[in-house]
Order: structure tokens, then C-alpha cells, then sequence
């Protein structure tokens, strides 16, 4: 019996508490001006004119900003709120059900009327809340077709909702206080049903909207830019911008964005130049690369400013194929960046292998530079082609097919770079040696990957492919350590004594042995003795001669010819002609101290008979 009573006392409250419709405040201010209208529409009696009907719009349209403005200022709060009308549609039902056995059939189609009211602003709720969810996922593209696919949802949940349970309106009367309810929730009804068109219209013109107020909201600068809206310059400013898709607080954006790059951009070096500090490998380096690279990271700067400045010009919505334009401009300023910092590196490192007179061969870092950069190259090109959306796996595969013939269409360059690898490991010659290919003489300007630079002496430069170079035989005239040959055949007259012959091949020899440029026997050389798994004379490897030759040689048509025969310490041809030039005026001496004069082509003629 307890039981009973305490029911029959909740069920009281529950009526007395649902009495009237309670809705959300926006809500019920819409429905108030649909009541102003529709009121307008219904009877030409009304003192309403057209300047406060176009008055009732605009604050309609007003509430709906205010509405989607709100929703994205406290988006996190409204998500995390549960249903509003869950508790209120649970306890219509309860009290439906109580009026049902109860036989109250008037008090049943009112509280239908208002559930049915509920039902909809709930699946209005649902909807609302599931757009603002897609916000965050999805580029405006997709968010529209996702909101599309939404108000055909929400469409279906309120036909269904209008179809269940059809209400059957009676003709009622007025002097009752649960018919004038009736009437009054009907007419709410109704209006909530021309709401929910509005709704869905508005979420409709509002998309791109929507979308540029959530990424404010995202970066935290909502309450500035609705700030701005509501100032009557920027509202002025925004009524010219808007046709070019601009606004005040895009503007004011990208001038503080470019603003900010500009400020960082000295403290970006800054830091560039701290991390390099603290690498031991570019420590010595860093001033020299801060400087290469300036160039290139201004550049990147800029980019970035300006994909910044169209970001937001799209509403912070990324446009793929700029995208796509960006991260390929990206790729290759970083490749140029590495690019720049290792050839830094590099030049820096050559001017103390210079300085310091290593064993490292010059050609040996230059290919190697070049194989380095090829490299860069390569991955950059690789990267540049990712980040265009090409397939990679589809590329290599693809040149793992036509390998072979891309072989065979680039054999020459294989040929010619084998040949690179080829002179390196058989050292046939250096930089700035002189060497004689075929008939093309000079000095090496440079060993590349696909051809050696010849000076010629004649001041021409020869390019030769180093496959035609590691095939033919190659004179190299630095290749020696010590030793570069003289060698002359002085002719005497026949008439000269052979005393004084003997006596002048003595002092040319004893001159030679003893002249400070000679080398003789007792020349000592500097050599850095390496370890090898061959015999092979050491002094024929190194290019070691010492011979001395100082002989009566022939007895030739007009001369008798003295051979002398012998190698200069100095390998550098310069030094060898001041070598040379000073032993000619000294055997030029000895000739004379010994009566010997120079023979010269001549033709004695004999006459037979008669005087």
C-alpha cells in the first residue's frame, strides 16, 4: 500500500513538473520570432511591417551564428555534455504511461506533442554534435560530404519520428487549460520542425565557415578573430574581402606569421650554428657553412612563409596539389642544403690536405666528392619523386625489369666509370701529371668520373674518356723519384789528338760526378717503403736513376762522337734545363782546355789526274 501511495505521488510530481515545455534558451528564442511570423502570415490584420520582418530574419540569423559560434568556442565542454532532453524525453514516457492507464487521453496528446519535440531537438543534438566531431578529422572536401551524408541521416530520424505514432489534433476548446497546452505544444511543434530546417540549411551555407572557426579554435585564436568580427572597421574591411575569400583575421594572420619568420629567421642561424658547434665533425667548419647554406635556407624560409599564407588563405585547408608543389620544392632545398655543407666540408678539407702535404691523392677526393654528390643527387631525386606521390616500389621494380636495358644504353658511361676505377687502382697517373696518350701530350687537369682534362702544351684542353685511357699504353713522365735523363753525342773534329779526346771524356766524367744537380751512385732519395706482395725492384718502381756514362762512342761520317749519358736530381723540367744549360757551358770549357773544337757535317772532294 506504501508502495503504492509513493508512486502514485511521484508520477503527481513528474505531472506538475512537465506541465510546460521547458526548451533550451536558443531554442526558445527561435520559436518565439517563428511565432512572430507566422502570426504576420496568418491574419493581413496584423500592424507588422516589412522592415521588422526582415528585422525578425536577421536576428534569427544572428542566433544561429551566435549558436555555431558558442558550439565552437566551448566545443570540448558541448561534446563532453551528455544529451540535454535524454533525462526530460525518460520522463515523459513515465508520465505518458501514467496518463495512459489512467484514461487521460488529452494529457497523453499533449505530453506526445512535446516528446515528439524533444525527440527531434535530440536528433538535432545527435547531428550537431557529430559534425563537430567530423571537424577534426577530415579536409574541408571530405567534412562537406561527411556533413552531407549527416543532414540525410538526421532527415531520416525525424521522419520517422514525425510518422510514429501520427498525432490526431481535435477540434478543442480554449476555455480548458489542457487544451490551450495542446494547442501550445502543437504550435511548438511546428515551429521546431521549420527550425530544423533552418538548421540543416544554415550547418549547409556554413560549411567552409565552420571549418576556418574550428582550425581557430584549433590554434587557440578564436576568441581574437570573433574579436575582430565585431568591430565595425573590420566588419566594413571584411564586407570588400569577402568576395576574394579574405577577411581581417586572415590578413592579420599572415602578416603576423611573415612578421615572426622574419624575427626567427637570425635565430635560426643562431641555432644552426650552436648544433654544428656541438658536433665534433662540422665544429671547424661551422662559420664556413652557415655561410653556403644562407642562400638556400632563406629560400626555405620564404617557402614555408608562404604555405603558411595560403593555408590560411584556404581556410587551413590544405589544396593537395600545392601540397604536393611544397614538399617537391622542400625536397630540393634540403638536397641543396646537404649538398652545399658536404662540399663545404670538403673544399675545407682539401685546402689542409694541401697544406699539410699528405699522401692522399688529390684525384682519389675528387672522385670520391663526386660519387658522394651523385649520391645526394640520387636520393634527392628519390625523394622529390615520394613526396610527387609517385610509387617507389613501383619505379624500382620497374628498373629492376629494364636493368638490362639501361645497361646496355648507358654501357659507354659504365665503361668510362670502370675506367675511373681502373686508373685509381692502377695509379697510372696523378693531377698535374704530364702524360702522353696516343698523340695527345700535357698535363692532367683533372681525373672525373666519365673523363680525364688534359692541358695540352699548346695551351688546348683534351677531353679523353677514361674507357679509351684504362686500354691504351699511357707515358707518364712525373712517375720517377729521382732521375731525368740527359743525353748528348758531342762530335770532334777528326783531325783532334786522341790524347786530348781521353783527356776531355776524364774531365766531363770527373765534372759530372762531381756536380751538385748530377746524380750518381752515391745520390741518396727519400721514399716511403710500402709493403707489397710482389718482388719487383724497388728503384725501377719508385723511378730511380743514377747512371753515369761518359764514352768515345763512334766514329760517325764527320765527327768523332763522345756519348755522355747521365740523370739530373731534379725531376721538374724547369730544373732539368738549368741542369742541362749549366753542364753544356761546362763541357763547352773542357772541350776548349783540351784543343778540341766541334765537329760540324762537311764533304771533302778529291779530283783524280790534271792539277
Amino acid at each position: 500500500m506504501l508502495k503504492l501511495v509513493i508512486r502514485n505521488s511521484l508520477y503527481t510530481l513528474l505531472f506538475f513538473i512537465h506541465a510546460k515545455a521547458e526548451f533550451r534558451p536558443i531554442i526558445q528564442k527561435q520559436i518565439a520570432l517563428i511565432h512572430q511570423l507566422n502570426e504576420f502570415n496568418i491574419t493581413s490584420e496584423s500592424n507588422i511591417t516589412h522592415n521588422e520582418i526582415v528585422e525578425i530574419n536577421k536576428q534569427q540569423h544572428s542566433l544561429y551564428t551566435e549558436a555555431i559560434e558558442n558550439f565552437l568556442l566551448y566545443k570540448n565542454k558541448f561534446l563532453s555534455y551528455p544529451n540535454p532532453y535524454i533525462s526530460d524525453m525518460f520522463l515523459l514516457k513515465k508520465r505518458i504511461k501514467y496518463n495512459m492507464s489512467k484514461g487521460y487521453k488529452y494529457a497523453v496528446l499533449r505530453d506526445r506533442i512535446l516528446l515528439k519535440s524533444y525527440e527531434i531537438l535530440s536528433a538535432n543534438n545527435v547531428m550537431a554534435t557529430d559534425i563537430l566531431r567530423l571537424l577534426d578529422h577530415y579536409t574541408l572536401e571530405e567534412f562537406n560530404e561527411k556533413m552531407s551524408h549527416k543532414f540525410v541521416e538526421n532527415q531520416n530520424n525525424i521522419e520517422k519520428i514525425i510518422n510514429n505514432n501520427p498525432l490526431e489534433m481535435l477540434k478543442l476548446s480554449a476555455d480548458k487549460k489542457i487544451f490551450r497546452d495542446i494547442a501550445k505544444n502543437y504550435k511548438n511543434y511546428k515551429a521546431i520542425l521549420e527550425i530544423t530546417s533552418d538548421i540543416t540549411n544554415y550547418f549547409a551555407i556554413s560549411q567552409e565557415k565552420m571549418y576556418r572557426l574550428n582550425k581557430y579554435q584549433k590554434y587557440h585564436i578564436l576568441h581574437l578573430a570573433l574579436y575582430f568580427n565585431t568591430l565595425s572597421w573590420a566588419e566594413e574591411l571584411n564586407s570588400i574581402l569577402l568576395p576574394y575569400d579574405l577577411s581581417v583575421t586572415k590578413i592579420i594572420l599572415i602578416l603576423f606569421i611573415s612578421m615572426l619568420m622574419y624575427l626567427l629567421r637570425t635565430r635560426f642561424y643562431r641555432a644552426v650554428e650552436l648544433i654544428l658547434l656541438k658536433i665534433n665533425l662540422f665544429k671547424k667548419y661551422s662559420q664556413e657553412i652557415i655561410k653556403d647554406i644562407h642562400q638556400p635556407v632563406n629560400y626555405l624560409l620564404i617557402a614555408i612563409n608562404i604555405e603558411i599564407a595560403l593555408y590560411i588563405y584556404y581556410n587551413f585547408n590544405s589544396v593537395n596539389l600545392l601540397t604536393k608543389s611544397f614538399n617537391v620544392l622542400y625536397a630540393v632545398l634540403f638536397t641543396l642544403i646537404i649538398y652545399r655543407i658536404l662540399n663545404t666540408v670538403a673544399s675545407i678539407r682539401i685546402l689542409d690536405i694541401e697544406q699539410n702535404n699528405t699522401t692522399i691523392k688529390s684525384e682519389m677526393v675528387n672522385v670520391g666528392i663526386k660519387i658522394i654528390n651523385f649520391l645526394i643527387f640520387l636520393m634527392g631525386l628519390l625523394l622529390v619523386l615520394q613526396l610527387a606521390g609517385a610509387n617507389l616500389a613501383t619505379i624500382l621494380s620497374g628498373l629492376g625489369i629494364g636493368g638490362f636495358a639501361i645497361a646496355l644504353a648507358a654501357r659507354e658511361s659504365l665503361s668510362n666509370f670502370l675506367g675511373t676505377i681502373s686508373i685509381l687502382m692502377s695509379d697510372m697517373f696523378s693531377q698535374g701529371d704530364w702524360i702522353v696518350v696516343d698523340d695527345k701530350e700535357g698535363t692532367v687537369v683533372e681525373l672525373g668520373l666519365r673523363v680525364t682534362t688534359i692541358r695540352t702544351f699548346d695551351n688546348a684542353l683534351i677531353s679523353i674518356p677514361n674507357g679509351t685511357i684504362a686500354n691504351k699504353e699511357v707515358k707518364n713522365w712525373n712517375k720517377r723519384t729521382l732521375g731525368r735523363r740527359i743525353k748528348m753525342s758531342l762530335g770532334v773534329k777528326y783531325d783532334s789528338k786522341p790524347q786530348d779526346i781521353q783527356n776531355a771524356i776524364l774531365a766531363i766524367r770527373e765534372m759530372l760526378q762531381n756536380h751538385p744537380q748530377i746524380a750518381t751512385e752515391k745520390t741518396d732519395y727519400q721514399h716511403h717503403r710500402k709493403k707489397s706482395s710482389t718482388l719487383v725492384s724497388q728503384e725501377d718502381a719508385l723511378g730511380v736513376k743514377r747512371t753515369l756514362f761518359v764514352y768515345l762512342d763512334e766514329f760517325s761520317d764527320s765527327s768523332i762522337n763522345i756519348l755522355v749519358y747521365c740523370f739530373t736530381k731534379k725531376t721538374v723540367w724547369g730544373q732539368w734545363l738549368e741542369t742541362k744549360e749549366d753542364i753544356m757551358y761546362k763541357i763547352m770549357g773542357i772541350l776548349e782546355e783540351n784543343s778540341l773544337e766541334f765537329a760540324f757535317p762537311s764533304l771533302s772532294m778529291y779530283k783524280e789526274g790534271g792539277d
